[in-house]
C-alpha cells in the first residue's frame, strides 16, 4: 500500500497535469474560436454562446502540441462529431476489421437492372 505521502505526491503531479492540459485548451480554443466560424466542420451545427461549450478544437493530424498560430491544424467539430472522429482514427490505427469491412466496395448493384424494370412499366 503506498504511503500518504506519496500518494499525496501522485495527487499534486496529477493535478499538475491536468492543469497544465487545461491551460494549454485554453489557449489554443480561444484562437481558434476567434479564426473560425462558430459551425461544426462535419455536421454543419451552429453554435451561439449558449451552447458553446459543445463546440471541441479537433487536432487534423491527432497531436495537441501542434498548435500553428494559423489554426491549420484545427478543425471546430461538435462534441458527437468529434467523438466519432477519434473514434474512427482508433478503429484505423488498430486495423479494426470493421473498419476494413466498410473500406471495401461493394459487390452487390441494386440498380443494375432498373432499365429493364422501367421498360416494362410503359
Amino acid at each position: 500500500m503506498a504511503s500518504d505521502n506519496s500518494r499525496s505526491k501522485l495527487d499534486r503531479v496529477v493535478a499538475d497535469a491536468r492543469r497544465a492540459r487545461e491551460e494549454r485548451e485554453k489557449g489554443y480554443r480561444e484562437r481558434a474560436l476567434k479564426l473560425y466560424p462558430w459551425v461544426c466542420g462535419r455536421c454543419a451545427r451552429e453554435f451561439t454562446r449558449d451552447n458553446l461549450r459543445e463546440l471541441t478544437v479537433h487536432h487534423r493530424d491527432h497531436n495537441h502540441d501542434n498548435n500553428p498560430p494559423d489554426g491549420s491544424n484545427w478543425e471546430l467539430l461538435c462534441i458527437y462529431c468529434h467523438d466519432n472522429e477519434h473514434s474512427r482514427y482508433i478503429d484505423s490505427e488498430y486495423g479494426d476489421a470493421s473498419a476494413d469491412a466498410q473500406k471495401s466496395s461493394a459487390t452487390h448493384n441494386p440498380f443494375a437492372d432498373l432499365a429493364s424494370l422501367l421498360k416494362g412499366k410503359k
